[in-house]
Formats: C-alpha cells, sequence, structure tokens
C-alpha cells in the first residue's frame, strides 16, 4: 500500500477573551490551548489511530517543538511540505490527557496569523487538522486502520470543523476537504481569459 496524505480535523474553538487576556507567550503573541489529536477512536474519516502509534509521533515530534520548528499553517495545502509564507502558528508545548493529545499553540504575527488572529476576535470558529503520511488497511469492520509507517508532519488551523457546536475540550472529528476537482480548469481559463491584462468578473 502507499503512503498518501492523511488529514484528520475537529474542533478547535478558541474565545476572544483567550487573545485578549489570556496567556502570553514570552514574545508577548497569544497562546491558546485545546485538542489535537484522539487516540483509539473511529474517527470522522472513518479512519482509526492506535494509541501507540499516536505515541511514537508525538514523542518525536516533541523533539520538533523543542526545535522550535513546529510550525503550521492556515488551511491544509495539497503537500506534505510546510510553506513557510503561509506559516500561522507554532506549537509550544504538547502532552496527553488520557486518549486525547492536548497542545499549547502560540499565533504568531505572520500574515496568517493574523488573519486567523483576526478570525477568532470576530468569533470565527476554526478547527485544528493533523497532517500526515502513511498508509491505511480497512479491518473487518471496514475500519480503515492507519498502518506503522504513518508520519506526523504538523497541525494546522482549517475553516470546517466538522461540529459547529462543539467546544475546545470536547472533541469532534472532522470531514477532510474533498479537492474540487474543476479547481485546475477554473484556473486554467483564469490564465486565457485574464491573459490580455483585463480579467472579466467571474
Amino acid at each position: 500500500m502507499s503512503k498518501q496524505v492523511l488529514i484528520e480535523t475537529q474542533t478547535f474553538q478558541i474565545s476572544p477573551l483567550q487573545l485578549t487576556e489570556g496567556a502570553k507567550a514570552p514574545s508577548g503573541n497569544p497562546l491558546v490551548e485545546g485538542i489535537l489529536a484522539t487516540a483509539e477512536i473511529k474517527n470522522g474519516n472513518g479512519r482509526y489511530y492506535s494509541k501507540d502509534l499516536w505515541k511514537r509521533e508525538i514523542d518525536k515530534y516533541k523533539e520538533v517543538v523543542k526545535e522550535n520548528r513546529a510550525t503550521g499553517e492556515l488551511d491544509h495545502p495539497e503537500s506534505s511540505i510546510i510553506n513557510l509564507k503561509n506559516v500561522s502558528h507554532i506549537i509550544r508545548d504538547m502532552w496527553w490527557n488520557g486518549d486525547n493529545v492536548i497542545g499549547k499553540i502560540e499565533i504568531l504575527p505572520t500574515a496568517s496569523g493574523n488573519i486567523l488572529r483576526a478570525l477568532v476576535e470576530n468569533n470565527v470558529q476554526v478547527g485544528v487538522s493533523s497532517r500526515g503520511m502513511g498508509s491505511l488497511s480497512q479491518n473487518r469492520e471496514g475500519v480503515l486502520e492507519v498502518q506503522d509507517d504513518f508520519e506526523l508532519l504538523c497541525w494546522d488551523f482549517v475553516s470546517t470543523p466538522s461540529n459547529p457546536g462543539s467546544y475546545m475540550h470536547t472533541i469532534n472529528e472532522g470531514k477532510e476537504n474533498q479537492p474540487n476537482p474543476y479547481s485546475k480548469i477554473n484556473t486554467i481559463i483564469t490564465e486565457i481569459l485574464c491573459s490580455n491584462g483585463t480579467c472579466p468578473v467571474l
């Protein structure tokens, strides 16, 4: 089985009060906290991650946190590479609480971080998504088990959590955003229409 990008989304509700009156990083940037992942359940994408698998990857990722490299983007790219120009946040700490992985996240004063902060200040609900590479195997119950070759890449903030009524310490698995099959065609059409220097309103 070949490895693929695996994206798992859940709600990570941040209140505007957390930004203004909550904890701050030494830099003065806001810190937020919530559930990043849950082990031992079938998630909203029909996938199952064992606790041993998550533990292994979290232990490795803690080294990335220590090295000040645990960045993530605002919205998911269709890639396994973290694009630094889209970075919005950095994970400062992570720990286990039962089967939940909890993270402390600093929102950075980058272009994407400022957008994330503005969204939160205006009560827009965001989700947090793990991004990783791995293969899947379907068990007898039809659940897709994430295999031992899984490698965690990062966590991103995204716009479409699956259950908008959930709160920060309530786990809700999200559905993967399916890529728009026409996005490439739309891009080509736009490029053709705009090739003379003026773009019609589409």
